[in-house]
């Protein structure tokens, strides 16, 4: 079904489990689903460069409308070419709408019907983001693939707020819906909720009521339960359409994104490779590694032994712990490097379970699920 500039295809399911093979068809390219998007917030995926990217096999970033919107601005980026162009990138991009960051921003901003009124954290200027603006600012970066402007309710919030909230942001898709430009990006609703299912259903009804290339669960990894957020995204994930891609925003740890995509979400994003890697984290086949660790001081052993990408091919544990601890830039760059591919690697394997038809057999156990232990020594 054609729904202008995105397309999906569903491609194979899984015999035993909810997980999906598909294919997401954008202005820029192709992205092969289950698939994690590195965050390039602010236009850039931290310490590496889209070459870097390319060579680790992202097939696409996510950008974030807030942050291009204060600084260098919307205008200058497309008087420049556009946001592929500007951040030397020419596969798919994603753009969050900005709801996040200034929900976010609890004591600066306020609320209204219209949009959202908040101070800049840059220089305290005052500015309003409304679902049009939203849509204006993504469309004129040159997104492959837009995100509705919505409001994150924070965790714990009673269920009379959580009602207002997701009415709101049922009118405020319908306004983005409005403005959007099916021929220039895609356009994918936000379904919120808390943790309460009835209304997770609810507003699943609302906002796949308007045909659109995609759908996203928002509102997760916010302070919530590991194990209440993953029975939450279990119940609401099948009420989402079969024929649209699945879309958990936020949520990336390498157990979350197996679970949930035994779950059926084709799509992932978060920050957890990235800022990991730059605090000294490190996801390996054997477990989770702190590299500035003295046990790593003498070690002249890759740091993951089954991994191909350029830091375990041609650096120790011992040099990598030398450059964190000394905070050379260097230690940012080869720790991310290896932290994103892990993660890609991970959505790589997962691929190729669902089409083996063994996705039970990879959800339970193996790499991804020994990254949440303690740490290999």
């Amino acid at each position: 079904m054609s729904t202008g500039a995105v397309e999906f295809q569903l491609l194979h399911r899984d015999r035993q489990t909810e997980a999906r093979r598909g294919r997401l068809t954008t202005p820029h390219g192709n992205v092969e689903t289950p698939a994690f998007m590195a965050v390039g917030t602010a236009g850039t995926v931290k310490a590496i460069g889209p070459d870097d990217l390319t060579r680790l096999g992202a097939e696409i970033i996510l950008g974030n409308t807030y942050h291009l919107m204060l600084r260098p601005g919307e205008e200058l980026i497309a008087d420049l070419g556009g946001l592929h162009r500007f951040i030397g990138w020419n596969r798919p991009i994603l753009t969050d709408s900005g709801g996040f960051q200034v929900f976010s921003l609890a004591k600066k901003r306020s609320i209204s019907e219209e949009g959202v009124q908040f101070q800049s954290h840059l220089d305290g200027s005052s500015w309003l983001l409304t679902p049009e603006r939203s849509m204006e600012i993504q469309q004129r970066l040159g997104t492959d693939i837009a995100m509705a402007f919505d409001e994150c309710p924070p965790f714990g919030v009673d269920r009379a707020y959580l009602e207002q909230s997701l009415a709101r942001t049922t009118r405020w898709l319908n306004r983005c819906a409005a403005v959007w430009r099916p021929e220039s990006c895609g356009l994918f609703g936000i379904v919120q909720g808390g943790l309460d299912q009835e209304l997770r259903r609810r507003h699943v009804e609302e906002v796949c009521s308007l045909d659109l290339p995609g759908y996203a669960l928002g509102g997760f990894s916010v302070g919530e339960d590991r194990e209440a957020m993953r029975e939450a995204v279990v119940s609401c994930v099948p009420l989402l359409p079969s024929h649209r891609p699945r879309y958990l925003m936020g949520v990336g740890s390498p157990n979350d994104l197996s679970a949930c995509i035994g779950a059926g979400v084709d799509m992932f994003d978060c920050v957890m490779p990235t800022r990991c890697a730059r605090n000294g984290l490190l996801f390996t086949s054997l477990g989770k590694i702190v590299i500035k660790n003295a046990a790593y001081a003498r070690d002249d052993r890759p740091l993951d032994p089954s991994c191909a990408c350029y830091t375990c091919l041609h650096f120790s544990r011992a040099y990598l712990r030398h450059l964190f601890v000394a905070k050379e830039i260097l230690a940012m760059r080869l720790n991310t490097l290896h932290n994103l591919k892990y993660f890609l690697d991970l959505m790589a394997r997962a691929r190729a379970a669902i089409e083996q038809d063994r996705y039970s057999t990879f959800s339970a156990g193996g790499p991804a699920g020994d990254c949440e232990g303690d740490e290999e020594g």
